[in-house]
This record gives C-alpha cells, structure tokens and sequence, in this order.
C-alpha cells in the first residue's frame, strides 16, 4: 500500500519536510522531489530515494537552516556521503550526524577553498582507537576529492572519523575531544616522569593507547575491573616507579572525568607502563 504524507516545507527542489502521523516530521530526498511544492500537498513515501527522521525539534531547525545557505548539489551530494556511511558501518546513525557531518564538511570545503587548514593534534589517537570509521573516513575524503576536486589536508580525515564514531555511540563530539585531551595529558605525564619520548608507533604504545581509551569509558560508565590484591603487592614492589605513576594518572582521571576511578586500574596501568619501559 502506497503511503502518503502532507507536505510541510519544500526546502530546496531535492529536500522536503514532510509530516507522517507516526514518524512526526519526515526529511525526503530525491531528484526534483521539492520542485512546485507546497505546504499541505500530498506526497508519496515512494517518490523519495532516501528518508530519514530528525525527531529532535532543535535537530530539525538546524537543518532547514543548514539546507537554506548551501548549494542543493552539495547538499545531496552530502547525503549520499551519510547514507553511504550507513552502509559501510553496518548499522544505524544517530539523526544529529545529519546536522552535524553535513555542517563541518560544507565548512571544510570552503575553508579547503580558501587554502585554510586546521591541523588535528589527535590524529594518530583517532586512527588508533577507531580505525573502521578512520577508513570510512579515508573513502569520504577520496570521493570529496574525486567529485569536487578538493583535496583535504591529513587531519581532516580524523574529524570526519569523529563525527562517524559520534554517530555510531550516540556521544557528542565535544565529550570525545574531552576524552582525547585527556589521554593525551596522561601521555605528557609519563613521557615526563619516566623521562622518555614515546614512539607512536610502537605497539606497546598502541596497548597503552587502547588501555587508556577503555579505562576511560569503563570511569564513565561505571564498570570495574576485577579486584587482584596479590597483584597489587607483586606490582607495588617489583615496579614501584611504574605503579607510583599510575597513581598519579589515576588521580588525574579523577579530577578530570570527576567520578572515582577503582584501583583495579592502578594496577592494569602499571603493566602498560612496564611493558612501555621494558621496551625501551
């Protein structure tokens, strides 16, 4: 059975907002979709190639104004790069990646097009913890370059990487970059007390990486690891310089994240930062 929806607002000749007594307010996508469009027509569901749903009213408001100041070829060339993220993640986006995604790369054009560029100080991180949406990334970059011409600097692909992650977590952005500026503290703080340049390469470097990243979200959400207090006395005297520092991160956590964090990763640390030193 065909379903219809009332028209609410064509927003450009390929984007309308329309009403359906379910889903509330529905965007539609396709080719001439919005052309002659008025508010209270009737519209089939199937004369759209894509849909999606803001049921955030916000959202929806940031959109419209989004769509009215950008080129509507942009605009659906951008959302094929989100629906094209859909397919290759494997599973649903939160709705704000419409908002937000489709935002920072119609800014990052324009800044690419006026030869600005932001440098990204987490890239190695990003590409480390998240390397399926790093990938993504990567494909999006190529095809911006492929169908506009515009090459983005390096660090581009770790945002977009970010923006894929915060959509697949249902995490703001702003919290991921909490998360990033923290790990990166930690890492000034044993780079000086052990006194010793860390090589990012390294693999031991990447289990302190992924270490860190967990223990941050295990803090976040509540969950402990479990209790070893005969590793505690083992690890306090065999690796005291080790053990004193993960104190000092785990104090540092705390303050930062402002939740407890369980002893348990005092002594998880400890292990990351020996095998850090034994290395080199």
């Amino acid at each position: 059975m065909e379903k219809e929806l009332t028209v609410e607002k064509a927003l450009n000749n390929n984007v309308v907002i329309a009403k359906d007594h379910v889903l509330d307010e529905v965007v539609l996508i396709g080719k001439g979709i919005g052309f002659n469009r008025k508010k209270g027509d009737m519209i089939s569901l199937f004369d759209a190639e894509k849909t999606f749903v803001l049921t955030d009213k916000k959202e929806m408001e940031q959109y419209q104004t989004l769509i009215r100041h950008q080129d509507p070829e942009l605009i659906e060339f951008l959302n094929d790069i989100i629906f094209y993220i859909e397919s290759q993640m494997d599973q649903p986006l939160n709705e704000h990646i419409h908002v937000a995604l489709t935002d920072h790369l119609s800014f990052a054009i324009k800044r690419a097009g006026s030869n600005i560029q932001f440098t990204n100080p987490f890239l190695f991180e990003i590409e480390s913890l998240y390397p399926k949406e790093f990938q993504v990334a990567r494909e999006i970059v190529n095809k911006i370059d492929h169908k506009l011409g515009i090459r983005f600097p390096e660090g581009e692909t770790g945002f977009i990487a970010l923006h894929i992650h915060s959509a697949i977590t249902d995490r703001q952005i702003r919290d991921l970059n909490r998360h990033h500026e923290l790990i990166a503290l930690m890492i000034e703080l044993i780079e000086e007390n052990l006194d010793v340049k860390i090589n990012k390469g390294d693999v031991n470097y990447n289990r302190l990486l992924q270490h860190l990243h967990r223990g941050i979200d295990r803090v976040n959400q509540d969950n402990l690891l479990g209790k070893e207090q005969s590793l505690k006395n083992v690890l306090k005297t065999t690796y005291p310089t080790c053990y004193n520092l993960a104190w000092k991160l785990v104090k540092v956590m705390q303050k930062q994240l402002n939740k407890p964090v369980h002893e348990s990763e005092v002594l998880y640390l400890t292990i990351h930062l020996q095998r850090l030193t034994n290395k080199m």
